[in-house]
């Protein structure tokens, strides 16, 4: 697992939009990931950024939403359907018959069938991006969820639901269910990015990277991905007992051109 500490949330989303920026200079057809959530904000905003400065372009690229509400429509402004197109599809050329959300108000089981099937004819994920909840989870993977699960209904903690609260009115209608890619369709992606930020990410952060591999902390899964990073900023990295050690890696990796001869490996 590399570990990246950037120095603030900005850094972070640079870094992460410099991976993707990578990614797609390799495989314009890229297949991505993609995550929801107030932490990835910043970096969909880094990427329409570079795409409006004429540096990336979306138009091969094929993407897959790691979740979505059960019940809730494509327009509904809490569906992660809508949180995507406001925050970049409708800001960036990629095709919108590219682009892959869970359908909320589709039979459940049937839905997931599909989900996971689509995934697969699209020769798999070449970069997925994850958030990192403050239990553990990625995606809707809850603590207890299968370390090898595919595309399937998950039943929101009430922590989940109090974390997500602030995004629905007081009397709106708040889900207690979710569509979500599994944690061994996750980890079946060739690479993974990880990004969180802030105090209050630390504990799961240093469960994660540091903690034992348990399902009752579903993040810490990725400790057996081949190609795992992990992008923090210095808040959320506070309670990692290797937080020097980590640094130090990151020196050594640009001394070294390490970088160059791992992006060249993944191009043979």
């Amino acid at each position: 697992m590399r570990v990246i500490i950037a120095h603030d949330p900005a850094n972070v989303a640079q870094t992460c939009a410099e991976l993707i920026s990578e990614q797609l200079q390799l495989k314009p057809c890229s297949v991505l990931g993609l995550a929801t959530g107030s932490t990835p904000i910043a970096l969909y905003k880094q990427l329409v950024s570079r795409y409006q400065a004429g540096n990336m372009s979306f138009l091969g690229v094929k993407s897959f939403n790691l979740d979505e509400y059960v019940g809730l429509s494509g327009t509904h402004p809490q569906s992660y359907r809508y949180f995507m197109q406001q925050h970049l599809f409708d800001h960036v050329d990629i095709r919108a018959k590219q682009t892959e959300v869970p359908l909320g108000q589709v039979e459940p089981s049937k839905e997931c069938i599909r989900y996971e099937k689509a995934i697969v004819q699209a020769g798999g994920i070449d970069l997925q991006i994850l958030g990192l909840g403050a239990n553990g989870h990625i995606g809707f993977n809850e603590p207890s969820s299968s370390l090898v699960s595919k595309t399937r209904v998950k039943t929101l903690t009430p922590a989940t639901m109090a974390a997500n609260a602030r995004f629905f009115d007081k009397n709106e209608y708040q889900p207690e269910l979710a569509l979500t890619m599994g944690i061994g369709t996750i980890m079946r992606a060739r690479q993974v990015v990880l990004l969180a930020t802030g105090t209050h990410k630390a504990k799961a952060v240093q469960a994660m990277i540091e903690g034992p591999v348990s399902a009752q902390d579903p993040a810490s899964i990725l400790q057996f991905h081949e190609r795992a990073t992990v992008v923090l900023d210095a808040d959320s990295a506070g309670l990692l007992k290797q937080y020097e050690y980590y640094q130090w890696v990151e020196e050594v990796r640009k001394r070294t051109n390490l970088n160059e001869f791992v992006l060249g490996q993944s191009a043979s």
